[in-house]
């Protein structure tokens, strides 16, 4: 079954809807420069009031690994997403919790076609690295652009890479264009956050049950 993530969640009420509409992640996002951006304090509220069994994420762009590890305990977060520059030094970021690496998908592409080897023999990654996130991005933005990257041409590498580590698929996925997105590149898991959004930082219940209904319905017909 497809691993669910719904990121950029500020709120306990948003949280909660993440629960009931069945995902498998909540993401809250540790970045001043983000729309979704919450504090230390807010999130450690909202995390406590969340079920056990639901992973909760912090994420971090450029953040000073001592520093992750103090929101980590602080918050009670169960794992964390590096989704800055960490991809070309991830070796330093050691968490004692699940890592999620996320890479820009035009990178990947870039650095594939100029090493011409496998992706393993050119990356170090951190230890605890539980997947690795493919997302888009722009020079001005890391993530939450609302744009996918080009789920097609990336289809042979993602394939390659997913032998070695899941891969999560982000990036302009909602609930019309996930199912298209499973099926092209077979992912372990989904992430999305302005594809679920009313505006930036608030959710739309609706968008977001839709999502993970599409995610399910996408599984029962790939199982």
């Amino acid at each position: 079954m497809t691993w669910v993530k719904i990121c950029g969640t500020t709120n306990l009420e948003d949280a909660l809807v993440a629960v009931e509409a069945a995902a498998d992640a909540v993401g809250f996002v540790f970045y001043e420069k983000s729309p979704r951006n919450i504090s230390v304090e807010a999130a450690r509220e909202i995390v406590g009031k969340l079920p056990a069994g639901v992973e909760k994420i912090g994420v971090f762009v450029n953040e000073l690994p001592e520093r992750v590890s103090a929101i980590v305990d602080a918050v009670g977060l169960t794992a964390v997403q590096f989704h800055g520059d960490e991809h070309q030094n991830p070796a330093m970021y050691a968490v004692e919790r699940k890592t999620f690496l996320c890479i820009p998908a035009e990178w990947v592409a870039m650095t594939w076609l100029k090493k011409g080897k496998a992706f393993g023999s050119f990356m170090v990654f951190p230890k605890n690295l539980q997947a690795i996130m493919l997302d888009s991005s722009t020079s001005g933005q890391r993530g939450g652009t609302g744009k996918p990257f080009n789920w097609r041409e990336a289809r042979a590498w993602v394939s390659l890479i997913s032998q070695h580590h899941p891969i999560v698929v982000a990036g302009g996925l909602n609930s019309e264009n996930v199912s298209e997105a499973i099926e092209i590149l077979r992912p372990w898991g989904v992430d999305v956050a302005s594809g679920v959004e009313a505006r930036p930082g608030k959710k739309d219940p609706e968008k977001v049950r839709a999502f993970v209904k599409a995610v399910r319905e996408m599984d029962r017909k790939t199982s």
